[in-house]
């Protein structure tokens, strides 16, 4: 049986934008295999790019260091990529 989840608020279920030092958003930007992206797991490697999602970014299968062997996905809006950020 399947958990009841109309009882959740839309609210509770948002992830709000993170900023971390020497990462930045780049939602024009499809990391490459083998890239380090920043995600809300922390600092993870793109083991593949696969097709686009709903809001035009790259679906991304990701794998953490310390959980090397159960990958996971996020869209490409979804993650932060090392450097500077380009200029507005």
């Amino acid at each position: 049986m399947l958990p009841n989840t109309t009882r959740v608020s839309r609210d509770s279920l948002r992830i709000t934008s993170l900023e971390r030092d020497g990462w930045h958003a780049a939602p024009d930007r499809i990391p490459d295999v083998g890239d380090a992206v920043y995600c809300v797991e922390g600092e993870a490697e793109v083991i593949k790019v696969l097709g686009k999602t709903s809001d035009g970014s790259r679906l991304l299968e990701l794998r953490l260091p310390d959980r090397p062997k159960t990958p996971f996905f996020a869209a490409s809006s979804n993650v932060l990529v090392e450097g500077e950020a380009p200029p507005e």
